[in-house]
């Protein structure tokens, strides 16, 4: 079982390290957010930019761990149409490890992510706890492991890029928006703050401002790690059984 997930693990990051465009692209939208919205969010708030970064930048790992992981079933319905996918399944190696394998690649992909995000951050200005920061790099790896497992969960049982496509769009921007990953939810009307809670992104957008201010005791960060471990759970035994059914 370990021994076979290891195996996918390390066939999978060979092949992203091989071809590293799309891990690089991943990091885009949130880099432009940090380089031009974070400034602007800074100027309207009348605040310092190295402060104003210690509450934006955590709402942009969420949003790389969102958009960049989410999109990882694209590749899968590639390999599903070629035939790749079915041949591994009907293989004599354990079963969920292909897509354990996967979303274990995902989430050392998006620890690496983050620290870029990061660094481009602290060149801005940015000043946040130390411990804080690689605690946070942990809780992004666990949200991206529910966001891809989505997103491999979407691709083995729709089977079609434009229908999985219409389902990331109708919910991404609401779920963006209601995280509080651009502006912070304290500003939002009472019925929006509400509405938030039940957004699983929110938690760790409000755990990550704790850990860049340094609140390592804050309730937010346990809670976050609770949702995001149930949650990937969750998407992951979505993903291996969509896997079990394709290969009979």
């Amino acid at each position: 079982m370990i021994r076979h997930t290891l195996l996918f693990l390390v066939y999978e990051l060979r092949n992203t390290f091989r071809n590293p465009i799309w891990p690089l692209f991943g990091i885009v939208q949130p880099v432009v957010y940090l380089l031009l919205f974070g400034p602007l969010v800074a100027g309207a708030a009348g605040q310092p930019i190295s402060a104003q970064l210690t509450s934006f930048a955590p709402g942009m790992l969420v949003i790389t761990a969102l958009f960049g992981a989410i999109g990882v079933g694209y590749g899968m319905l590639y390999e599903l149409r070629s035939g790749v996918l079915e041949r591994i399944a009907v293989s004599p190696a354990w079963r969920p490890s292909i897509v354990l394998g996967r979303t274990l690649r995902d989430g050392v992909v998006l620890m690496l992510q983050s620290v870029v995000v990061i660094v481009i951050a602290l060149v801005m200005g940015m000043r946040a706890s130390l411990p804080g920061l690689a605690i946070m790099v942990v809780l992004i790896a666990v949200t991206g492991l529910f966001s891809s497992g989505i997103g491999y969960g979407l691709a083995l049982s729709l089977r079609d890029e434009n229908g999985m496509a219409q389902i990331m769009q109708f919910f991404a921007l609401p779920v963006m928006l209601l995280s509080g990953a651009l502006l912070p939810m304290t500003l939002a009307p009472e019925w929006m703050r509400k509405v938030a809670v039940f957004n699983p992104m929110y938690h760790p957008v409000v755990a990550g401002r704790a850990l860049f201010a340094g609140n390592l005791t804050d309730v937010s960060i346990p809670i976050a790690f609770a949702v995001m471990l149930v949650l990937a759970t969750l998407t992951v035994t979505w993903s291996v059984r969509s896997l079990r059914r394709i290969a009979g």
